[in-house]
């Protein structure tokens, strides 16, 4: 029985996906039983094709392939969808969570007497990003965390475990993956957080610059705060 569905949503990922996957098979395999589901949200690299030349060998690694891309939000979507275990962890495709870190997300909502815990959050230490992309996400986690008091410090950290059950009763919108924390402290779920470490992307570059994440940042936010006020009404 798979216990954990590991996603991860990836875009113009091909020169990174291999080694991710190799270093996730490392860390989860002495674990728990696993799968892992890639979802190429759009890519016009060779992401699918990387993929798809290593499931022959590898029975747990599954593909989903979105014919234009529709955001991270979706791509978790899409793949927690297609989930088999009631555990999914998540990670970015980029190769700067590293996969090692998964085992302290996904057990201590295996372990017993846990039930309460909705999510285990990663919160990034020694962020390897550069120093503008870093000012801004302290700005955007420092206003976030003021307004909507979710005791999060990075929700902008890619490395996730929740219950697969608890997510898919979340309101769905695009960027809801920076606010999981907070959405499933709404529904009644006890959050727990652990710090991950990171590391410099492995090659390509990222597909949003500050601006973008600023701007959808900002309706995101309110457009949470009032499903947070909604759900206290």
């Amino acid at each position: 029985m798979v216990k954990v569905s590991i996603v991860i949503p990836a875009r113009n990922e091909a020169a990174n996906i291999d080694a991710l996957l190799d270093e996730i098979a490392a860390a989860c395999t002495p674990v728990a039983d696993h799968e892992v589901i890639v979802v190429d949200d759009g890519s016009d690299d060779a992401t699918s094709q990387a993929v798809q030349a290593r499931m022959a060998n590898h029975d747990n690694l599954r593909l989903i392939r979105h014919d234009r891309s529709a955001g991270q939000s979706a791509a978790v979507h899409s793949g927690v969808l297609a989930a088999k275990a009631g555990i999914v962890c998540t990670l970015d495709g980029d190769g700067q969570n590293p996969p090692a870190e998964l085992p302290k997300l996904f057990l201590p909502l295996l372990a017993d007497g846990a039930e309460a815990i909705g999510i285990v959050a990663g919160q990034r230490v020694g962020r390897q990003d550069t120093l503008s992309k870093k000012l801004a996400s302290r700005f955007a986690n420092g206003l976030r965390s003021w307004m909507l008091r979710d005791g999060t410090r990075d929700t902008g950290c890619g490395l996730k475990a929740f219950r697969r059950d608890a997510f898919l009763r979340l309101p769905f919108f695009n960027h809801m993956h920076r606010y999981l924390p907070a959405l499933f402290a709404r529904d009644g779920w006890q959050v727990a957080h652990v710090d991950v470490s990171h590391r410099p992307r492995g090659a390509g570059r990222s597909n949003y610059n500050n601006l973008q994440r600023g701007l959808v940042g900002a309706v995101d936010l309110f457009g949470v705060m009032w499903l947070d006020r909604k759900s206290v009404v």
